[in-house]
């Protein structure tokens, strides 16, 4: 059966607002079962969980319950999931609880395809313990992470790999399970920001290979929370407590302050609304999920690929790797003019794209050269028409 658009569609109100909303890197719009979520939550937990009154014990619950949406997400131990309020802060969280010995040795190795996120903070402790970076360079013709250098760059004495399963910028997909074997093999800390695939892509976690995946809701429809989860309880236990409740146990452990039930209703509700894309999709959440995952990623790559098939049938626009296998996320580069001129008659003409983006992908291609890159990025409620409409003001500057 089809990939039923318009009823997708019609779960999110703010698309009547008249605007194309082709900006889903930086968030994707809210359905209307999450804002209400939330709306309900902020009403109905005014207070945090671990105490004995009805709307603590309610609070608890619904983290609980959150915990059980993300590990369906991701086909996880609810009780390695971990929640904060962005991925900065569940990595700056990480980087806190490791121990000393991590920091010991060839240190941490990074890819500058990643976010800064998922960059920032590993710099930052490295700098505080004295630890050696090294870093995975990106393809410049095709915007992707070759996952052969990793074979050079971890040793036995790296202690850490951090990278992206999917680029924000250029959309690639990293090929994890090489990256894995290279981590594995010298006993490595793998931590994977799936955050840019998870929208698009059924995600498993054994299937990935990693000890932490990291996903951020927001870039599914959810409220602006994050969850960091874990391979094994293990893996989470040999952790440091970071908690401000020094008397914290399990996930709550790595959580600096307990994440607002508010918005983890929220969180649960957008993974509900994923597992409900497919209308025929039956049986446990995980199984919708993966069922309704499918059907989005089918229709996304059609439509990607009509995307990137009709930018770069325009003469004077290069689209950054035309054959790059990518989740729904294109970054290019209009000859002659300026993003920043490129975004501002998009928005003239109700459409929504993003220039400027902090990548040290895009600076390694040398984008600024020319004025910076356009990133464009689908939703789950994009259509062809809104493909042509962008490609026709795009056409304007020919």
């Amino acid at each position: 059966m089809p990939f039923d658009i318009a009823s997708v569609r019609g779960l999110f109100p703010s698309l009547g607002d008249g605007w194309i909303h082709l900006d889903s890197q930086n968030g994707t719009q809210i359905p209307d079962a999450v804002g209400s979520a939330v709306a309900r939550g902020i009403r109905s937990f005014p207070v945090p969980g671990g105490g004995l009154s009805r709307q603590s014990v309610e609070a608890a619950a619904m983290t609980a319950q959150a915990r059980s949406a993300i590990a369906d997400l991701l086909d996880a131990d609810p009780d390695c999931v971990v929640f904060g309020p962005s991925r900065a802060a569940v990595v700056c969280a990480l980087v806190d609880a490791l121990p000393v010995t991590r920091w010991i040795g060839d240190g941490i190795v990074l890819s500058r395809l990643d976010d800064e996120e998922n960059i920032v903070p590993w710099l930052r402790g490295a700098a505080r313990h004295g630890s050696v970076v090294r870093w995975a360079e990106v393809d410049v013709e095709q915007g992707t992470l070759p996952p052969w250098q990793y074979s050079n760059l971890v040793t036995d004495r790296t202690t850490v790999v951090a990278v992206t399963l999917a680029s924000s910028t250029t959309g690639a997909i990293t090929d994890i399970g090489q990256i894995a074997g290279h981590a594995h093999a010298a006993g490595a800390l793998l931590v994977v920001d799936a955050t840019n695939a998870a929208p698009f892509v059924p995600l498993t976690m054994s299937e990935l290979g990693a000890d932490v995946v990291i996903v951020s809701a927001e870039r599914w429809g959810g409220p602006r929370m994050a969850a960091m989860v874990f391979s094994s309880r293990a893996v989470m236990d040999s952790l440091t407590n970071v908690s401000l409740n020094p008397h914290a146990v399990g996930p709550a452990r790595l959580e600096v302050a307990a994440a607002p039930a508010a918005l983890l209703s929220g969180v649960v509700a957008s993974v509900d609304l994923l597992a409900g894309l497919e209308t025929n999709a039956a049986g446990t959440r995980r199984r919708r999920l993966t069922m309704s995952m499918d059907a989005t990623y089918e229709y996304l790559q059609r439509l990607t690929f009509y995307l990137v098939s009709s930018l770069d049938s325009l003469g004077h626009v290069h689209v950054i790797g035309v054959d790059t296998h990518r989740v729904p996320l294109v970054s290019f580069v209009v000859r002659g003019v300026a993003a920043s001129k490129v975004c501002g008659r998009l928005n003239d003409n109700g459409i929504s794209a993003a220039f400027d983006v902090p990548s040290r992908a895009l600076d390694a291609i040398g984008v600024s050269d020319a004025g910076g890159a356009v990133s464009v990025g689908l939703g789950m409620y994009s259509t062809p028409y809104e493909v042509d409409q962008l490609v026709r003001v795009l056409g304007s500057f020919g």
